[in-house]
């Protein structure tokens, strides 16, 4: 029986955020609130109560020092979806799946008002509200789509309905109905629909059965079994009958609405600059350069920017002024903090995004594929409630700082308030309110942040230069890590689906990093592409768009010979150690984080679009294919950058400017019987293996040379600056100037093996020979006129042997040379990053080998390509103990950075822009 492959291991968990959370070590539980039958949707608070909406209606007032239920507020026959605090007015805001908005006074715990969105009912649920104190306005987000607002400080008598008279003085209203002589009918009180006019008392249609002179509405309250069943209250708890009826009704105008404000039901929102507990927000100050803005986020995976009137105006329209594509689901969350809004997604993402920039700074996984349905904020602290009972603390690095189970439920909603009772010594006292389905509501004692880092509004980054440094340099060498723990080899079948899940994981990984990152399918027995895009501060002109090309893949690695295991990166004497650290996983790694730095501290004036292939080592099957069907996704590009090498010392910086064309071909020479005995046959038969000998003499001269007639007759000229740059790398590296043009700049031809049919002992004739050999070839000889010369002289020469064996050549991977543009504006910038890093001159030097996916991507986009070596000379790249010091790691991260500002200020040229080959 065959021996089964050996078992990959566990593909790692796709978050780059660090764990620092200590799992005995999360907030403590203060106290608990109970619900009966009744699941938490939504909370607010003010400094003597905690408000909690509940599923069945009502809404339950909690005294936030003894913790004993005040009142229950009933009036609404739909679910409390959303709850809102206006501290300016004392009113809290109330939105039901019923269609109304309720305001109730906090002060002496009675309804005021009752608010009818336009078209009433037909706007469906309210899932989200969000109180303007600068306009006395309350904004909210409907089912049907829309956002509609309400100024209250325009609420002139017209647009009031008064409260009618009661039978009885005594005779006390229950709030659940709304008081009016007769409301106006859907159906029967409407109007056409294009006219988008409410129903009302004037529309003088046919009158029904329900369509009856004015009657006094029921004033008895509903029986337990209609509305199920509640929390007992105390003896000091307000009843249902004790409430009075609102004194006024309002209806939303007409042009208080932005119909199809969304694609997808309206399900969050939120002020900026935010006015809630525990935000540490400079307060809005007319005419000095703020404005005040609406964040709302929907079903259709969207957040939706809107700028608002400053002045108080009744009909103030906001103005959508940029809207952000999620793209993980529905919207279901949203908080806000100086310029930054952090967006709750159906898939467990959060989306963090710079409003100054219009750029997506970082994506956070907080549980793949569970829901966050609520969110809040304590200064730089992010507390994210999940579908799964679970909350997480996450602080403004991006480390996850806490993580508990909160409720044995879903946890629906959660407020910041400050409480008077808690233990704490500190003088600002806060705690985390989460409620759930289970029925609960829960108080946690939070503490601020012992390092509040600064908004980005306030420091051009989010957390300060240093702490972004820092956190993504972590974030570099925690990613590698795991990286490197999938063994993606490419040209090994059992390792198929690892490569496939190492694509997956970098497309996961450059999502958190700030990209929009998707995988390229290229066929059905080769792997995926990654391409992700790092989309730079939102300009009025276009910006540079520069592309990186990587792979993901790697060659395999046994175990002998490897100090550590090979996929198990290990950091040992200031390097790391691992299959892929070099090559190519690590430089792959530095140019993403390096993007993500500059995303975070608003600096990333370019689009970084990044490429990265998953069969470079086993020969790119399926790129240049893959690359013309994506053209268009992939966008323009004005330059290529590569990072594939190592330097050709350990201690100088280099940067790449040329490679040789490789023309791989397979040599057959075989003939039509079986393999036979040498004791038997031997000099009785023309033996394949002699011929293949005599054949393969034939291709090199005494000297080396390439004996191919016409060979060298295109090889370009060497020049005068190129002596004396190879004198000065003979300097350096301790290697004669004739050897490095050899190595570089002169084509050469290799056999690489022969092998044989039959059992290869010492006493068979083989029937069957086969050989590799490659050519590298050079500035300015033709890929194609080379490989076809290869041919034709092998054929030839084998003819002149008179053999009755027969021979095939194919060529099975050719790959062209390439020659950077040293006067090129770009290979400056580029030179520049690295002398001002390193702070010394980079040397220019060239490679022998080579990476075929650059010449085809400058001819295919028409544009010059950049080649960054990271690792050093000693990385043993494809040997055991490949490795790439910490320091080359992430200096090499800084220089792309500073390679990626310095091109931000280049011009970008036309589209029709050609490169030629002679430019190249």
């Amino acid at each position: 029986m065959a021996a089964a492959p050996p078992l990959s291991p566990v593909i790692p968990d796709p978050s780059l955020s660090r764990n620092v959370a200590d799992p005995q070590q999360h907030p403590q539980l203060f106290h608990s609130l109970q619900q009966l039958h009744s699941s938490v949707l939504s909370l607010a608070a003010d400094d003597g109560n905690i408000y909690t909406g509940s599923q069945d209606g009502q809404i339950y007032v909690w005294d936030k020092e003894t913790f004993t239920l005040r009142a229950v507020w009933s009036g609404h026959t739909g679910s409390i979806l959303a709850l809102e605090y206006a501290p300016d007015r004392h009113w809290l805001f109330s939105a039901s799946g019923d269609s109304t908005i309720r305001v109730w006074d906090t002060r002496t715990l009675c309804p005021l008002y009752l608010l009818h969105p336009h078209l009433e009912n037909d706007c469906g649920d309210l899932f989200s509200l969000a109180w303007n104190p600068y306009s006395q306005t309350i904004y909210f987000g409907c089912q049907d789509t829309s956002l509609q607002w309400f100024s209250f400080s325009f609420a002139v008598p017209d647009l009031i309905t008064p409260r009618p008279p009661l039978a009885s003085d005594s005779l006390i209203s229950s709030g659940r109905s709304t008081p009016t002589s007769r409301k106006a009918h859907k159906f029967f009180d409407s109007y056409p629909q294009y006219t988008r006019r409410p129903a009302d008392l004037n529309a003088r249609n046919p009158t029904c059965a329900s369509c009856l002179p004015a009657t006094l509405l029921s004033t008895t309250p509903p029986s337990d079994s209609s509305t199920g069943s509640r929390t007992p209250p105390d003896s000091s708890c307000i009843q249902l009958e004790t409430i009075k009826a609102p004194i006024a009704v309002f209806q939303v105008p007409p042009e208080s609405v932005i119909y199809s404000a969304h694609y997808g039901y309206v399900y969050c929102m939120a002020l900026l600059p935010s006015n809630r507990e525990g935000s540490d927000d400079s307060p809005f100050r007319k005419g000095q350069g703020h404005h005040l803005q609406l964040v709302t986020g929907s079903g259709d995976s969207t957040v939706k920017l809107w700028q608002l009137p400053e002045e108080r105006s009744s009909n103030g329209v906001p103005r959508l002024a940029h809207t952000f594509d999620c793209d993980a689901g529905a919207v279901l969350a949203l908080v806000v903090r100086g310029d930054t809004v952090y967006a709750g997604c159906q898939d467990g993402l959060v989306k963090v995004w710079d409003l100054e920039t219009r750029t997506l700074v970082r994506t956070l996984l907080v549980v793949e594929n569970v829901d966050i349905l609520s969110m809040s904020m304590l200064h730089s602290d992010l507390y994210v409630c999940s579908a799964n009972g679970d909350i997480q603390r996450w602080s403004s690095s991006f480390d996850l700082t806490g993580s508990w189970r909160g409720h044995n439920g879903i946890v629906l909603s959660s407020i910041i308030t400050r409480l008077p009772t808690l233990s704490s010594e500190n003088d600002e006292k806060y705690a985390l309110v989460t409620g759930a389905n289970d029925d609960t509501i829960k108080i946690w004692e939070i503490s601020l942040p012992t390092t509040s880092g600064q908004a980005l509004s306030d420091i051009g980054g989010f957390g300060g230069y240093a702490d972004i440094s820092k956190s993504i340099n972590d974030i570099l060498v925690h990613g590698l890590t795991k990286f490197v723990s999938i063994p993606s080899v490419s040209n090994s079948l059992p390792h198929k689906e690892d490569c496939r899940q190492a694509a997956i994981w970098l497309r996961k990984c450059f999502t958190q990093l700030g990209a929009d990152a998707s995988l390229l399918p290229t066929g059905a027995t080769t792997n995926p592409l990654v391409l992700a895009t790092f989309h730079g501060t939102h300009t009025v002109t276009p910006k540079p768009r520069i592309l990186f090309y990587g792979h993901y893949d790697v060659i395999s690695a046994r175990r002998e010979g490897w100090t550590s295991d090979p996929f198990t990166l290990t950091g040992r004497n200031g390097y790391l150690y691992g299959r892929g650290a070099t090559d190519n996983k690590g430089p792959v790694m530095a140019v993403a984080c390096a993007a993500a730095d500059l995303l975070a501290r608003r600096a990333l004036g370019v689009d970084l679009v990044m490429l990265v292939e998953g069969e470079e080592e086993a020969g790119s099957g399926g790129f240049a294919e893959t690359v013309k069907r994506h053209k268009d996704k992939i966008g323009h590009i004005d330059a290529i950058l590569v990072s594939n090498s190592t330097w050709i010392a350990e201690d100088t910086p280099c940067i790449t400017y040329g490679l040789r064309g490789v023309v791989h071909c397979n040599v057959e020479i075989s003939n039509e019987g079986p393999d036979l005995h040498s004791g038997v046959d031997g000099g009785a038969t023309r033996e394949p293996m002699l011929d293949m000998l005599k054949l393969l003499g034939t291709l090199t001269d005494d000297t080396n040379k390439v004996a191919i007639p016409n060979f060298y007759d295109s090889v370009r000229a060497l020049t005068e600056e190129e002596r004396r740059s190879y004198k000065v790398l003979s300097s350096v590296t301790q290697t004669a100037a004739s050897l490095l043009a050899a190595r570089w700049r002169e084509p050469s031809l290799t056999v690489h093996n022969v092998e044989v049919s039959g059992p290869r002992n010492s006493t068979v004739i083989p029937s069957k020979v086969k050989a590799h050999v490659s050519v590298r070839i050079v500035p300015d000889q033709d890929l194609e006129t080379i490989a076809s010369t290869v041919q034709d002289y092998l054929k030839t020469r084998f003819e002149k042997m008179k053999s009755p064996n027969s021979l095939s050549v194919t060529i099975d991977h050719m790959a062209d040379w390439w020659l950077g543009n040293l006067d090129d504006t770009w290979f400056h910038a580029l030179e520049d990053a690295v002398r001002d890093e390193w702070a010394v001159e980079p040397l220019r030097i060239r490679e022998g080998g080579s990476i075929p996916s650059i010449p085809y991507l400058e001819k295919e986009f028409a544009c010059h390509a950049l080649h960054l070596p990271l690792g050093q000379s000693t990385d043993q790249a494809h040997l055991p103990n490949e490795r790439i010091s910490l320091s080359n790691l992430r200096r090499g991260k800084r220089v792309v950075e500073r390679f990626l500002a310095n091109v931000a200020g280049i011009s970008r040229p036309p589209l029709t822009d050609t490169v030629t080959d002679d430019s190249l």
